[in-house]
């Protein structure tokens, strides 16, 4: 997705840009710029928090049962408040989901599918990894007995396809990642040798930094990147080595820089350098939805679900929350009153509801669209990735409107069927996948990814979508920030109006991670706290 800025002129989007410069400097500098776009972040949870000082018997209500209003309830409660919560649906959890078999979802509109996947098969539309700098997230696991598991994030086996590169024919990561790197020290090393660099780098330097660049690049004696058992240990064998009369490897070809420069298929290559993704990733045993299981079982009695909030009104006594049972258009409304107020609600929803809040605030909510995103869930009769292609996890670019393709990250070499995050789509891709009915999006993310994987035409079992900006509840996948927004809109969202208090991925500088949610509620609810102490 690209900007046009004029005649003939395009100006890449924050996402390509970030991907160009992680391409090209590595993923410090683009963690650096990530940082300055507050776009990334690491999580500044130390420990958990502690809510000091008598709240003498004050009443919260909290709106929305996602991880933000869970946690706010959690804590507030063991501070001593009274605590209800009421949430639009009928799980826990809100974004922070997971599709299994049997299970219906029905989507505005109407349209509602029915997960067909086999038993303990699942597939998560929202949040589906956690970094290792999320300690938040992490730590409310450990306290809650949820049990994680790795999540591969950077697999060299993996596929990097593009529809005008090399016939359209998918090739390898790690061979793409090899010819680019080989490709590149071959370069710098000759003008190191040609004394392009005497002024940058002293000749003791140069010596270290040609004996660098021979082994980053797998360079040969005479520092080429040329086709050698030295090459193809990073880029794969054309045989690999084995035992007796067929020991012999034989090197593969590597791709001349020209043509991988050309395929633009460097620009996936980022995808391990991003902050977030360096190191070891997790995922929840079972499924993302194990965490909002987890939240709920603590909060257990505290929820009313198919609570649906019509109104939010406060005076200097208190709020009166307006609501009605989302399942019965016909019901009656009713009040609950609080003291206070934790509103979790997703801006794009809670923007037409009426609410008392001053101006500051509500033009904050007004202000922040949402992002369009869209996934899709394959179940496959067969882990055919694994058994033919020996990919076990991690994800594969496209430039196709499935944009990836994620395997599993659990249950390896496990007979029977399995399910794989078959598109993940954002900007207009996703509006255009969330337009079409679920069985076209499934249908479309079948045939986009048998260009990856032919196998896909005969061990298709069965899928699931999400767009999306058609959930009921959520009405897009996060809120969307720009720099100047920000600056005119952030604070007036975060701060303490009367008897209000908003909190969710929308209020952080970590948007569209569960850490975000968790330290948006984390310090809304000590805001909130240190007013009901101090008053």
């Amino acid at each position: 997705m690209a900007e046009h800025t004029g005649p003939g002129q395009v100006r890449p989007s924050r996402r390509a840009l970030l991907a160009r410069i992680g391409a090209v400097a590595g993923g410090a500098a683009m963690y650096q710029v990530m940082s300055a776009l507050g776009v990334a972040a690491e999580s500044a949870y130390a420990s958990p928090i502690k809510l000091e000082g008598d709240p003498r018997g004050a009443t919260v209500v909290i709106l929305g049962a996602g991880l933000a209003g869970m946690v706010a309830a959690m804590e507030l409660r063991k501070a001593g408040y009274r605590v209800q919560v009421l949430e639009y649906s009928d799980r826990p959890g809100g974004r922070c989901w997971s599709l299994r078999g049997g299970d219906r979802y029905t989507e505005l509109g109407g349209e509602t599918q029915t997960v067909s996947f086999d038993q303990d098969l699942y597939f998560n539309p929202g949040p589906w990894r956690i970094p290792y700098n999320h300690h938040a997230v992490l730590d409310y696991c450990k306290r809650l007995g949820v049990a994680l598991e790795p999540f591969v994030q950077v697999n060299y086996n993996t596929l990097l396809h593009g529809r005008n590169a090399f016939g359209g024919r998918p090739q390898r990561y790690r061979e793409i990642n090899a010819d680019y790197q080989g490709g590149i020290a071959e370069l710098l090393a000759k003008a190191t040798r040609q004394g392009k660099l005497d002024e940058m780098v002293s000749g003791q330097d140069q010596e270290i930094l040609l004996e660098s660049l021979r082994a980053w690049g797998a360079l040969n004696a005479d520092m080429t990147y040329a086709k050698s058992l030295l090459t193809s240990d990073r880029r794969g064998f054309a045989r690999d080595p084995g035992g007796g009369l067929a020991a012999r490897p034989v090197p593969s070809e590597p791709v001349a820089l020209k043509d991988v420069l050309s395929s633009r298929l460097w620009s996936f290559l980022v995808a391990g350098s991003l902050y977030e993704f360096q190191t070891t990733m997790f995922q929840p045993v079972g499924g993302m939805d194990m965490i909002a299981k987890a939240m709920a079982r603590e909060v257990d009695g505290l929820i009313r679900y198919n609570a649906k909030v019509t109104a939010i009104r406060q005076d200097d006594r208190g709020v009166m929350v307006t609501v009605q049972d989302a399942q019965r258009g016909d019901a009656p409304q009713e009040q609950v009153r609080a003291d206070w107020c934790v509103c979790t609600i997703p801006l794009s929803v809670l923007s037409q509801i009426e609410m008392n809040v001053g101006g500051p605030m509500a033009a904050a909510i007004a202000a922040v669209p949402y992002a369009a995103s869209a996934k899709v869930g394959l179940q496959f009769k067969r882990r055919f990735w694994e058994q033919d292609e020996h990919i076990y996890g991690g994800i594969s670019y496209t430039d196709l409107p499935i944009r990836m393709i994620s395997y599993p990250s659990a249950s390896y070499g496990a007979a029977g069927k399995g399910v794989l995050l078959g598109a993940y789509t954002f900007g207009p891709y996703a509006y255009e996948f969330t337009a079409l009915p679920a069985a076209e999006r499934v249908r479309r993310a079948v045939e986009w990814g048998a260009t990856l994987h032919p196998q896909y035409r005969d061990e298709f079992d069965g899928g699931v979508s999400v767009g999306w900006h058609r959930v009921p509840g959520a009405l897009g996948c996060n809120g969307m920030w720009t720099d100047a927004k920000r600056a005119e809109h952030y604070d007036n969202l975060c701060a303490l109006d009367g008897r209000i208090v908003l909190a969710g991925e929308h209020a952080s500088y970590i948007p569209a991670w569960q850490e975000g949610t968790i330290l948006s509620s984390l310090n809304a609810i000590s805001r909130l706290h240190h007013r009901v102490v101090t008053a």
